[in-house]
């Protein structure tokens, strides 16, 4: 590796110089800020290396089709041109897969999405190596695309593993129970796009051992370097990931199918080789959220308490199984919502088509089931003539309750008082009717219809979402905090991927030690496992394992002075880099302590155990969750179907404010990402084909789009399990608050809007 290349990799440091401000409850900033500002931070697209050639992938141009023949022959007579690869290059496993192998690196006989991979071309000027990839001549015998999941069932085979990848039929409770009151609703949620704003880019550089060292923006760099290895059929400690700075992600951005061309280009090559992927090439190769159906039936009695929810759940998953069990999972469980439900009937299907792959995406599964749920809890109110946020309240959840899945909810569960505390939080004032304000209408300025066309309304949104994984997945993690000439260093594999893990472990080390000094160290796959950065893992395991590994170092620091004093070490305390004994007669600084020393300690954080969901869907899933609720003030043109959101009003469980500022930052990104999934974003497909591929035809919410965000209560109930007492901050708004908006623009235009994103035709009134 180049010298280039190595200074191109991402180190945490993190000099804190003033002792007032650090350690946990501060809002101590990112080490990475000033670089990210300056635009001097080091991704993986800024990588370089001596000797580098350009890569580029050939894409199938159909979304289902039987390969007839590949002729490279073309390609490979380009000059310039260093290898082309193909299925048939593929040394070890042709499978690869998020949770199940089923997804070829290469198609070798059938595609089965639009843009599924065929073949790679490494060569001497990215130019050169697009053009040498379109020379690759494939021939192909179309076939009819499934690109609706309802045909899945009756469909031939579209994989070898059938069309259906899991079904999951809950049951809870009476199924002869009825209610006085029932409201029933059909909703459909598009597609969405995790739209990094970074594309994917990575390095390949091969080894003298025969091995290879991958600089890629990983999430899960040990899971993707046993993919790796896998495939380049190389034992796992003959493949590196070295996890270069990550440009933002609220998924699994980097795209696996991205990640094994290109070591194999490397391998193949003897040289480094990059890989930078255009926009379109991003949108159709990484995972997308789940494009989702739903049926509810609600049961409630004549005072609005819920009897009993049915409900059947259908989850796209395009060709390729990736995490679609986990977000079926959360679907399934969460389907009724943070209420009190005595009796539930839920089936949930995921099923295999000829669409763009599906994936993690933050707040999977629970974000669909919450804008259905939560549009049945508008049905109800409507039909009762009761106040939406009181029938909430009427039935809302709280600790001690039980999930449809039978599993208690021990964590705490502040749902009414978040209700609360949106519901009374005074209301924006309406706009003025001048022209001077003409920019507060839907629509912009010179936008708006007619003043008089405009309609407020005011929505809620419950959301819920569990924390780490589930169904009996291995959440560990481990770090090592070493302590050497007054500066601490933390090595854990968690990747900083905007989260800001990076931060909080130097504020555990801070809060744990007294040292004001404290680097975390690059990623790579060298260190012991942390796992994905996903669901907010790091908060708990990563960070759990940060604080046991700086207490260890702690005890390691205060034993000799114990001894010493004839004390044990519970009787010290480290407070402002100062050691002090509970009676005052012990009074030094750690700077003296550790003179001369270097301690260092090694640990794990692993939550208690789950369970897999039985035949019936019961079991104990979830390590743990988080709540939040919002509600939404939005201004509606009904001539139009313009839709302004005015406000969003967001209360949210949070357990332990760890970093005020950090915290607040990632809720109000989560609601700004949830509007954009409320109103404009959808990547729109024609029998499988993606449309507009780019970021002018999937419309993401920029700065303007953004709308007011009041954070009016956190509440701080700590979760006695978790380390820190801290929960998950970014997924739950995200799942929450596209369901307030529709709720919202439901109460301005008696509309039922049952689809999300919400399209202008589903807020026009006529006859108004």
């Amino acid at each position: 590796m180049t010298n280039e290349a190595a200074t191109a990799t991402t180190a945490e440091a993190a000099p804190a110089t003033d002792p007032l401000t650090h350690g946990l409850g501060v809002s101590l900033p990112s080490a990475e800020a000033r670089a990210k500002t300056e635009g001097t931070f080091p991704y993986a697209a800024d990588l370089w290396a001596e000797g580098l050639l350009w890569a580029a992938v050939l894409r199938s141009p159909h979304p289902h089709a039987r390969i007839v023949s590949i002729d490279t022959s073309h390609a490979r007579d380009m000059p310039g041109v260093r290898a082309v690869v193909t299925h048939e290059d593929v040394p070890g496993a042709a499978l690869h897969g998020r949770g199940t192998a089923d997804r070829p690196v290469f198609a070798s006989e059938v595609v089965r999405h639009h843009g599924e991979p065929i073949a790679a071309v490494a060569a001497d000027h990215p130019d050169t190596a697009r053009m040498a990839a379109a020379a690759v001549i494939v021939e192909y015998e179309v076939l009819d695309p499934v690109t609706d999941p309802e045909q899945a069932f009756e469909a031939e085979p579209l994989h070898p593993d059938g069309n259906l990848i899991r079904h999951i039929p809950l049951r809870h409770g009476d199924p002869d129970a009825i209610g006085e009151i029932v409201v029933e609703g059909l909703y459909r949620i598009g597609r969405h796009d995790p739209a990094p704003i970074g594309a994917e880019a990575g390095l390949a550089v091969p080894r003298p051992d025969g091995g290879v060292e991958l600089y890629l923006a990983s999430t899960d760099p040990h899971a993707d370097r046993d993919t790796a290895a896998a495939c380049f059929a190389l034992e796992p400690d003959r493949v590196k990931i070295v996890v270069t700075g990550v440009p933002g992600a609220t998924a699994d951005r980097e795209d696996q199918g991205f990640q094994l061309p290109l070591g194999l280009l490397a391998l193949k090559t003897g040289c480094p080789v990059k890989l930078a992927a255009t926009r379109e090439e991003s949108f159709l190769g990484h995972a997308h959220r789940h494009p989702t159906l739903l049926r509810y039936r609600h049961h409630a009695d004549a005072e609005g308490k819920l009897v009993k929810v049915e409900a059947q759940i259908l989850l796209d998953a395009g060709p390729y199984a990736e995490t679609s069990s986990d977000a079926l999972a959360a679907a399934v469980a969460f389907a009724c919502g943070p209420y009190v439900i005595p009796n539930a009937f839920i089936e949930g299907w995921a099923v295999r088509t000829n669409n763009p792959p599906s994936g993690h995406v933050r707040g999977e599964g629970a974000m669909q089931v919450c804008a259905a749920y939560e549009a049945q809890m508008d049905k109800l109110a409507r039909k009762l003539g009761v106040d939406p946020a009181e029938l909430r309240l009427r039935n809302v959840m709280s600790t001690g309750d039980v999930l449809p899945t039978g599993q208690s909810v021990t964590c705490p569960a502040p749902v009414a008082e978040l209700l609360q505390a949106v519901r009374d939080f005074p209301l924006p004032a309406l706009p003025k009717d001048t022209p001077e304000d003409d920019w507060l209408l839907p629509g912009g300025p010179e936008g708006a219809g007619e003043p008089s066309a405009v309609r407020r309304g005011v929505g809620y949104g419950l959301g819920m979402v569990h924390m780490l994984g589930a169904e009996g997945a291995d959440e560990v993690s481990t770090a090592t905090v070493k302590v050497q000439d007054g500066v601490a260093t933390v090595l854990c594999a968690a990747v900083e991927t905007g989260q800001g893990f990076a931060t909080l472990a130097r504020q555990i080390v801070q809060e744990t030690l007294g040292i004001d000094e404290v680097h975390v160290a690059p990623v790579d796959t060298d260190q012991p496992s942390a796992g994905a950065s996903c669901r907010g893992r790091h908060t708990w395991v990563s960070g759990g394992a940060v604080e046991r590994a700086a207490k260890m170092v702690r005890t390691q620091l205060l034993q000799p002075l114990a001894h010493k004093f004839g004390m044990s070490t519970e009787l010290l305390q480290i407070t402002d880099g100062k050691i002090t004994s509970y009676d005052g007669v012990l009074s030094t600084t750690v700077a003296e302590e550790m003179d001369g020393k270097e301690l260092w300690a090694t640990a794990q954080c692993r939550p208690h155990p789950t369970e897999p969901l039985d035949d019936t869907g019961q079991g104990d899933a979830f390590v743990g969750m988080a709540f939040c609720a919002i509600r939404a003030v939005v201004d509606v043109d009904i001539e139009l179907g313009s839709v302004r959101v005015v406000e969003l009003a967001v209360a949210q469980d949070v357990g332990r404010i760890l970093n005020p500022a950090q915290l607040a930052a990632r809720i109000e990104a989560g609601v700004t990402q949830g509007v954009g999934v409320a109103l404009t974003e959808n990547l729109r497909t024609a029998r499988g084909l993606i449309r507009h591929p780019d970021l002018t035809g999937y419309a993401l919410p920029t700065a303007l789009d953004a709308p007011d965000i009041r954070i009016v209560k956190l509440v701080e109930e700590r979760d006695v399990i978790a380390p820190f007492g801290a929960k998950a901050a970014s997924a739950v708004p995200v799942v929450t608050s596209p369901a307030a908006v529709a709720s919202a623009v439901r109460a301005a235009t008696g509309r039922p809007v049952n689809r999300l994103p919400i399209r202008p035709q589903a807020a026009v009134v006529t006859g108004a």
